[in-house]
């Protein structure tokens, strides 16, 4: 068995939601933890429905990660900066961050084994180095931790909000107002288990996505800026589908019938900013759009010209 601790950042108004989302496992899955005993909430065992209060210690004891022979893959990366504690990385589309069911090669993990010397883990033999994540299908750019102290460092910026992630979405729909803020309830949705749902407060975690509109283009479409405040999964993705505009390409979240030929969604982690574990120094990152993306928006610009 494994020992894992947890302080929770902020409310959480169910034990198997919150332990779902720390262990990266279905909430069905969390509960068959907490039911079997494993669970304790300040020292004292706790139910499933066992409301998280902020700040209280969540202790688990879980199955050790089964020890996987990861194989370092000579996989193209693009490394926008690195130094003994960081490396940060310009995920292309399509790359998948690390291992999952039946899914050992090809992922970001395979490359990071070939390319750095070291990786934090803390997060076990699955997801070494692995802070956050973005989706397969979404490119732009992630922090990865090289030793426990940055993991650890970063964790606590991502948890306390100094860490900024910034993205570019292409959406469907023309946005009417120029900025605004989403806050919802994010959990699974009840009638896929394989996806995310705005759902109400007793069933998901509170999701705050700030958005700003860049460009509005007369075939119907908004390139829009993202902020996240909270990190859920999928959040932007599910935050846009659940106020009218899904992003273009989306193949979950998104209308069937896209227009540009895409392999995914159009969502790009453009800019990070963090504070660097171990000087202090405030760091920021960017990354222009990827020639996918760059593509559709001049198929845009063009048919916009043409009805000025």
């Amino acid at each position: 068995m494994e020992n894992r601790t947890f302080t929770a950042e902020e409310a959480c108004p169910r034990l198997d939601v919150f332990l779902s989302e720390k262990l990266g496992v279905t909430r069905s899955a969390a509960k068959k933890i907490i039911d079997g005993g494993l669970v304790t909430v300040g020292g004292k065992p706790a139910k499933a429905s066992h409301p998280v209060a902020a700040h209280e210690i969540v202790q688990a004891e879980i199955p050790a990660p089964q020890a996987l022979d990861l194989t370092p893959q000579d996989i193209p990366i693009g490394i926008v900066y690195e130094d003994e504690d960081i490396a940060v990385v310009d995920k292309p589309q399509g790359l998948t961050v690390h291992a999952g069911n039946g899914n050992l090669t090809g992922t970001l993990v395979n490359a990071l084994l070939y390319r750095l010397k070291s990786l934090s883990t803390i997060n076990g033999v699955v997801r070494p180095g692995i802070v956050h994540r973005i989706d397969k299908d979404t490119s732009g750019l992630l922090v990865v931790a090289k030793n426990d102290a940055a993991h650890l460092s970063l964790s606590a910026q991502i948890a306390d909000k100094t860490c900024c992630r910034e993205y570019l979405a292409l959406c469907e729909g023309i946005f009417k107002e120029d900025s605004g803020c989403i806050r919802t309830y994010i959990g699974r949705d009840p009638r896929d288990r394989v996806r995310m749902a705005v759902v109400p407060k007793e069933k998901g975690r509170l999701a705050v996505t700030h958005y700003e509109v860049v460009r509005r283009y007369p075939q119907g479409y908004t390139l829009v800026r993202f902020r996240l405040e909270t990190g859920r999964t999928h959040q932007i993705r599910v935050h846009c589908r659940s106020i009218g505009h899904p992003i273009v390409g989306d193949p979950v979240y998104g209308i069937k019938n896209q227009k540009f030929d895409l392999n995914g969604q159009l969502l790009h982690a453009c800019r990070l900013t963090l504070n660097h574990p171990r000087t202090g120094e405030r760091m920021t990152f960017e990354s222009p759009l990827p020639p996918h993306f760059v593509r559709v928006l001049d198929i845009l610009e063009r048919g916009a010209k043409g009805k000025e």
